[in-house]
Order: structure tokens, then sequence, then C-alpha cells
């Protein structure tokens, strides 16, 4: 059966750029290794991490503030066991909506193994050996990513864990060390943290989230701090020995000098994700890579080799859900003959603690680097009511325009519900507002989006309530 459209991988921009493809009238099918549907997102990443997050900030909260509130509850019980099982319960909804999706779309699944032979044939190797091939018009590579892995420390999913072994934890580790101060180790630090472990956080760089505004990472360090954890800077892991009881981590100044030993339950390596495309054909078929092992691709999503696309993490971009499933639209849109199109300025980067940390658009250090003059403005959440209101008060909102046009650039917002905030901002840019669109627009009060506004406001230095 011949195909116009196969999709391999269907993590969020594999399974959305098949879904679009077909609501445009395209025969698509998708071809996926694992035995269900979403990839890592769905199965091991984004979805099980906001539940176990969730999960753990109702149990700190129960714990330490609703006393404060007046709601006597008494001191919380932790059963991991089912704390687990509502994560998995998300899990199951989430991908069983997707196969459900693509049945409604007449989209056809193949499980197993897909290998391009050519430009317009796949093929796929079921889990019993088994092979067909599939003939289409055009291939989408949407295999996402893996976890990147450092020498010297094997990754057993047991005791040293990626983000997955993280997931699946079994018991609260007394001491959790992780490798890595991004997004998905600060994340995951958070939950262990919050169920009674002591987190030690080892990063190579001299702060934490490389690549986020410095203040927004300066303010978000000083505030986990307080929650109780402890960073250890300009520092690496070496190696982990784990034949003891606890694990024995090696750290060294990251520019050289003493190690030290530090003693762990556990250790979670969280140094990043690569592009995954192994076993997919792609040399033979002549597929060009870059340096980094990213496929390379045109404006309209097209390798070297007609015929032949990706989209999401195996090319070049932040390895972002929601950057992968816009391409996947704009991809299928192309392929039908439509105007697809992603802007690459105006995507949102959100880390789900407590409180979330979201960004979008130009850090202050990018825009000096491109020598884009600017104002600044600011609003603390000290001074919004609504935060005073609900005990919220962690956080800032910090809006970033051109000294010129006034038009925004950047938003950072570190704060309660920060990633359901930067929506705003993203609908802003979209289309081109400047900080007077914002300051001018009415916000309901009392909520926590009037900090968005102020800060507007304090971009010509005339926020209200500061």
């Amino acid at each position: 059966m011949a195909y116009d459209l196969i999709v391999i991988g269907t993590g969020p921009g594999g399974y959305v750029c098949a879904i679009r493809a077909a609501q445009l009238g395209l025969k698509v099918a998708v071809v996926e290794k694992d035995p269900t549907f979403g990839g890592t997102c769905l199965n091991v990443g984004c979805i099980p991490s906001k539940a176990l997050l969730h999960a753990s900030h109702l149990f700190e909260e129960a714990g330490h503030d609703l006393e404060k509130m007046g709601i006597k509850v008494g001191k919380p019980k932790l059963d991991l066991a089912a704390m687990q099982k509502f994560k998995e319960a998300g899990v199951d909804g989430n991908v069983k909506g997707v196969a459900f999706l693509f049945k409604k779309n007449k989209i056809d699944p193949f499980i197993g193994r897909g290998r391009i032979l050519a430009p317009g044939a796949v093929e796929v190797t079921a889990a019993d050996g088994g092979k067909q091939v599939l003939e289409t018009k055009a291939i989408v590579i949407a295999t996402g990513s893996d976890v990147a892995r450092l020498s010297g420390i094997e990754i057993d999913e047991k005791r040293v864990v990626s983000s997955t072994g993280a997931l699946a934890l079994d018991k609260v580790p007394e001491k959790l060390l992780v490798v890595g101060a991004g997004v998905i180790g600060l994340e995951l630090g958070s939950v262990w943290r919050r169920l009674g472990s002591e987190v030690v956080v080892v990063e190579f760089l001299d702060r934490i989230l490389p690549g986020m505004d410095l203040e927004v990472a300066r303010q978000f360090q000083r505030i986990l701090q307080k929650q109780g954890m402890t960073f250890r800077l300009a520092s690496k892991v070496s190696a982990v020995a784990n034949s003891g009881k606890r694990l024995e981590a090696t750290v060294e100044p990251a520019a050289g000098g003493a190690a030290e030993t530090l003693e762990a339950d556990a250790v979670l390596v969280a140094v990043g994700r690569v592009p995954f495309t192994e076993g997919l054909g792609l040399e033979e078929a002549g597929v060009q890579k870059d340096n980094r092992g990213r496929i390379v691709v045109d404006a309209h999503y097209q390798t070297n080799v007609p015929g032949i696309y990706a989209i999401g993490d195996v090319i070049a971009g932040p390895m972002l859900a929601h950057k992968a499933q816009d391409e996947g639209v704009a991809l299928a849109e192309i392929l039908a003959g439509q105007a697809g199109h992603v802007n690459y300025d105006v995507i949102p980067n959100v880390i789900y603690t407590f409180p979330e940390v979201a960004s979008i658009g130009r850090s202050e250090e990018e825009l000096k680097e491109a020598g884009i003059t600017y104002n600044v403005g600011k609003f603390p959440f000290t001074a919004n009511g609504r935060a005073k209101a609900s005990a919220r008060t962690d956080g800032f909102v910090k809006i970033l325009a051109d000294s010129k046009t006034d038009r925004v650039l950047g938003v950072h917002i570190v704060g309660a519900d920060a990633g359901t905030m930067i929506a705003e901002a993203a609908i802003a840019m979209e289309f081109g507002a400047s900080s007077e669109d914002i300051a001018r627009t009415c916000h309901a009060h009392p909520t926590l989006t009037e900090a968005v506004k102020e800060a507007a406001l304090a971009v010509e230095k005339r926020a209200i309530h500061i």
C-alpha cells in the first residue's frame, strides 16, 4: 500500500504532523518503535514528570502550608506506590488519546523500528523480527531525542538514573545527587526534595539554567536554595562508584583542582539530550547531519535528500515538545501545498517547579550580544494583590522592549503559574506588540497577570503599585 506520507516517530512532533496531514487529505502512516504512542514526552518525559510535580507539590503544601491558612490536616503520609499509579494513569490516558486520534483520522499505525531504505521506501521491523516495506511519497523523521550520557558514569536506571529512571524510583532516596542544573535536573530534583530527599545539584557552569536570562536564573537559584536545594556550581562529576551500599561520586572543580567524594543514595544524570537517529539508515540514504548529530534541513524541513524531511529534536533549535508540534503542523501544510511557518522568535520555555519559570524571546545577555538597545520593566509579585492574598509572592515579571520602537523583545517570569502567564506574552509578541500595548490592555483584578501589565508600565517607569 502506498502512502502520501510516512512519519517515523509518534512523539509530539510526529503525531501532530500525521494528524494535520490527514486533516488535509493526505494518506498517512506512522511508524513507532515502542509499544505505545506519544514518544518520550507522553511516556517518560513531560506528562509523567508533571504528574509527579503536581502530586509532590500538593504533598508539600499539605505538610507545610495549609495550617498557615487555618486548615489542620495533620502530617501527611507518603504512599509512593500510589503516587506512581497516579502518574501512570495520566500517561495511560494521554497515550490512548493519541491512538484514538490516529483511528479517528484514518492514520495507519505500524509498531516496529523504521528504517529508510531509499526515498519513498520505509522498512518496518517488528518485535518478532518480521519485516515489511512501505511505499510513500514523503518521509518525515520525527524520532526525537535520547538522554545525553557522561563518560565514566554508567546509567543503570536503578541507582544511577536518567530522567526515565528518576520518574520510576520505588523509594525516596535519602540523598539525591543531580548532575546538571538544567530544566530536567531542577524539575526532578524538586519532586524528590518535596518528598523528603536531600538534594545536591552539581553544575559544570558557574550558574544554573544555561541560556536563561541571568537575572532570572540567579533569583530562581536563591528561591530553590531557600526551599532546601544545595548547589555546587563550576563543578563536575567525573565518576560514580556503585559497588558499595551508597554511591560515591567524585566531584572536581570544572577549572581543575582537588577532587572530593560525595555519597548519595541515587544519582540523576541530567546533562541534556541528544538527537535520536540510530538505526534509521540515514548514512546509507545520504542524509546530511551537522557536527552535533542533528539532521540538516532547509526552510521547508526537507533534508538534502528530496522527499525526506525532519522535525523536532532531531533538527536544530530548542528541544521542546511545542516547538516540534508547530514544526509538524507547518510541514504537513507545506506538503499539502500550503504555506506552513514557525516563528522561532516566539517559542515559550517553561520550568514546572514551584514557583514556575517561564521565558519567551530574548534575554538581556542576548540583546547585549546583538548590540540591540532596550528598556527594562520589572514588577515583583510581592507587590501584587492576588499573590499577597494567596501567599505566593516569590518572583517577578521582566519585560524587555526595544528602546527605539518599544516592541517587546523578551518576557521573563518567575512566579506561581508563570507557564500560563507567558501565553499572554506569546500572543503579544506574535502580533508585534509594544510594551505600551500590554500596559494599556485591561487586566482583571485581582489576578497574577496584573504583574505583567505592571511590568509593561514599568518599561516607561510608570508602574502604579511600586
